[in-house]
Order: C-alpha cells, then structure tokens, then sequence
C-alpha cells in the first residue's frame, strides 16, 4: 500500500475483495448445489461429506476475506491519520481522539456480530448474516467513496522493505570502515524540511551514509547507488523501524492471554449454569460481556479520562507506551482471577461429580476476568496503534501497521505452543493433565496462574524496553546538508 497503490486505493480494491468473500459465503450457505445435503448423523445413517468443488468455493470465499482484511485493515488507520497534519498542534490533539473512536467502532461491529448475527445465524440462517454482512461492506464502501474530494493523500514514495534491505546492505559492506568523527561528514540529499534527527542508537547502519569511492559515478551528477550509499534521513527511518522491535516482541503476550478469552473461558461456560429464566446464554455469546468491557473503557476513557488528564497535565490523555502498560497489567490480572474462578468452579466439580453436564454453579462468575482483560484490550489496541503509526517514518506507517497486526497473529501461536508444551508435559497416559479433554478432570486454574506469572515477567521486560525506547521527534532538525561530487562538498544551512 506504502509502494504502489497508496493507502487510499488499497482500502477501496481490498474492501471489495472481502465483500466478494463474504457475498460467496452467503450465496455457498444457500443454494444447495454448493454445499452438501443436511443431515444428522446415526449409527445407521452417515452424512454426506461436501465434494471438491463444494469445498473449493467455501476456501475461496474465506481466502478472499483473509485478504481483503489483510489489505483493509493494515490500511485504513494509517489512512485515517493522513487525515491530521502532525505539524498542526491541534489536529495532532485531535489524533489521539481518533485512535479511540477508531477501536470504538470496530467494537461496535464485533458487539453486533456476537449479538444480532449470531442470533441471525442460529435462528433464520447463516446465509442471511453473511448476507447483511456483505451488504454492509458495500453500504461502507460507498460511504467511504463519497468523501474522495475531501480527503488528504500521501504520495507514494516506493518500498519501504527494499529501503530498509538497502541500508543493511550498505552497511554490511562498509562494516569495516570507520565512522566518521563528525555527523556532518555522513551523506544527506533529503531536503531540510524532510531530514530526521540523527541519532546514537544502531550506530553500525550509519555505515550505510558513509561516502567511499566508487559510492557516485566519474564525472557525472547522479543520485548514487541506494544500494551501495543511503543517505542519514534513509538510515535513521530503519533505526525508527528497528526501533520499535523490542516493544513489539513484549506486547505478544497479551494477544496470547487474549486467546484463553476465546477459546477455554467459552469451554468453562460451557459447563456452567447459563440459564436466566427460560433462556439458555449461548457459551460463545459470553464474549459480549469482552466487547462490552472494550466499549465502556474506551467511553469512560474518551469522554471522563482524557478531558480531566488534559485539565491536570496538559496532555490529552495517557502516552502510548503508559497505555500498552495499562493494557498488560489488567490481562495479567485478568489471567489471575480466572485462575481463582477456575480453582472455584473445580472444586464445585469435584463436590458434585466431574461428569456433570451442568455445573451448580452461575457462569457470571467469569464476567471478571472478561472484562480485565477486555478493558485491558481497549488500552492495548489503542496504545499499539498509536505507538506504531505516529513512531513510525511517514512513507511506513503501512508496514508499521502490520507490524502491529503479527502481534495478534503471533499471540495466537504462541497459544497454541504452549498449550502443546503444557499438554506434554502435564500428561499422562489416560490423557489426563492440567489441560484434559474434559476440562472438569484439568487443572486449567493452573494454566492461567502460569500465564498470570509469564505476564508479570513479560510486564518487567516491557519496562525495560519502554524506558530504553527514544520517542521520536516530529519536528526535524536543521542538519548541514552534504553533497558530495567527487572529492568536493558543499555546505547548506
């Protein structure tokens, strides 16, 4: 999006890419010709399996969402601060206020998913939610195109990955060279207004703007060769990007504790008692009370927090990194009353009988530890965003964004490994464990107390990192400006 098409066409094209996915979803739910036949399975009577080409159109469909969110959402927040200049005091206030109502809305959607289309889904059929799913996407898609005259466009300014190649390169083959004594010495072409402070850290890639012979063609003006010499602005957007690694890899874990919110606190509702007079609460509708938690922390904070912060410190709100922090401490403690909760629930299990369907025991009793680590989302997601996007140079905020992505992605795999590990080491040959297949014979409380104690760890570590981490200054400063033709170089101020 950075490189070629800008992040303006890439939200149009990815956003119809997924209601195309979401459309073929609908219409493979209904025609019966691709899908296969209903059926209830007997020991008399098996079901049918779904044909090749019924299970080629349903991984169609779901490749095209997977990469038309891909496209849409590593795009669309960075479009969405393209629309305040930072250069303005008052629309970078501004910014801070869009990264809240941005995260308010997505939540507002995921709220009516696992409410209204859920109970659409289960009641008339999946082919009418994901019909108004994709009806949707297309209402959004007009919307979004009808505020083309008004919105603010960065030019693209070619591949951030190939910049960031050409530095390591660069500074690879001049790993022997000396630096020089003087910053001024180091190459700069950027104009002044675009120039980033030079800075101490990773001072091996200021390699890269050293000039040596054979960096420029004899007897001709030329930029030189990228590969070969990068000017100090070039080098010091990699160290941005370098930069923001070690916060990166340190806010993994909360997308992990994320994970156990989805997946085994739904298997603890499971069984537990869900009924609230006639009506039975579906184990998976549990994750309404996680968004809820996301909508009031966000609100509270938009409307209550931010304005009296403001009053108090002069400063809209809480930074970046304090908002990752806050993200981390409520997961933790999250993860900590659900292993309470969980050492509860067992001991009702063990009381009554661990074959028990239904647990004597109410499944509000997990609403805590959804809503820590809900509100805990709503400060994280936040805080990510806005770490990643405004700490990042202007043409890679594109790829700042996905950075931000993989750690959602990598929360979840980092789940999955230590469920294996812990399945490994914690079992036994009946198969039974802190993680067994009927979690009423388990010792999940155990599980979440490891992750409450791995996210204290994680919670040090991140300190560290934050406290070491430099923000960047949006302003640049006025560096002397070398040009070098030959042997030569002339001066600006």
């Amino acid at each position: 999006a950075d490189s070629f098409l800008g992040r303006y066409k890439t939200i149009a094209i990815f956003a119809a890419i997924q209601t195309l996915g979401t459309g073929a979803l609908a219409i493979a739910t209904k025609l019966p010709q691709l899908r296969p036949p209903p059926c209830h399975a007997s020991a008399s009577h098996t079901c049918k399996p779904a044909n090749g080409f019924q299970m080629g159109i349903l991984y169609v469909a779901l490749y095209l969402i997977a990469l038309g969110t891909g496209g849409l959402k590593s795009s669309v927040s960075g479009f969405g601060t393209d629309q305040f200049d930072d250069k303005d005091e008052k629309e970078k206030a501004q910014m801070t206020y869009f990264f809240n109502r941005f995260f308010f809305f997505i939540s507002t959607g995921t709220l009516t998913a696992v409410t209204v289309l859920v109970y659409l889904q289960d009641e008339v059929g999946r082919s009418w939610s994901y019909g108004i799913c994709s009806v949707s996407m297309f209402v959004a898609i007009l919307i979004f195109l009808s505020g083309t005259k008004r919105y603010r466009y960065k030019k693209s300014i070619g591949s951030p990955i190939v910049q960031i190649f050409q530095v390591i390169v660069a500074a690879i083959n001049k790993r022997k060279m000396e630096l020089p004594y003087s910053v001024e010495l180091l190459y700069e072409d950027t104009p002044e207004a675009q120039r980033i402070h030079h800075t101490d850290q990773f001072q091996f890639l200021d390699k890269a703007a050293i000039v040596a012979e054979g960096d420029f063609e004899r007897n001709v003006v030329s930029a030189p060769n990228p590969w070969k010499l990068c000017s100090v602005t070039k080098v010091e957007e990699v160290k941005m990007m370098v930069g923001l690694l070690p916060v990166w890899a340190t806010t993994i874990i909360f997308w992990t504790t994320y994970a156990q919110m989805i997946t085994f606190s739904v298997e603890q509702a499971s069984t537990m008692e869900r009924s609230i007079g006639g009506f039975l609460i579906p184990a998976g509708s549990l994750t309404v009370f996680f968004v809820a938690a996301i909508l009031i922390t966000l609100a509270v904070y938009d409307r209550l927090i931010m304005p009296l912060w403001k009053k108090l410190k002069g400063k809209p709100g809480f930074t970046n990194l304090q908002r990752i922090a806050i993200g981390l401490v409520l997961s933790t403690l999250g993860m900590a009353v659900a292993a309470l909760a969980e050492k509860k629930r067992l001991a009702v299990a063990r009381t009554v009988g661990a074959t028990t369907t239904t647990l004597p025991i109410s499944v509000f009793m997990l609403i805590p530890q959804f809503f820590l680590v809900g509100a805990g989302e709503a400060f994280i997601y936040t805080g990510q965003l806005d770490f990643f996007i405004t700490q990042s140079p202007k043409g890679m905020k594109t790829m700042s964004t996905g950075l931000f992505l993989t750690t959602l992605s990598l929360g979840f795999f980092v789940s999955s490994f230590l469920v294996s590990v812990v399945k490994k080491v914690t079992g036994s040959n009946d198969g039974q464990g802190w993680l067994a297949d009927n979690i009423n014979h388990g010792r999940l409380d155990c599980f979440y107390g490891l992750l409450a104690v791995l996210g204290v760890i994680n919670f040090v570590l991140y300190l560290v990192c934050a406290v070491w981490y430099k923000p960047k200054n949006p302003k640049p400063a006025l560096q002397m400006e070398t040009i070098v033709n030959g042997s030569s170089a002339e001066n600006k101020c």
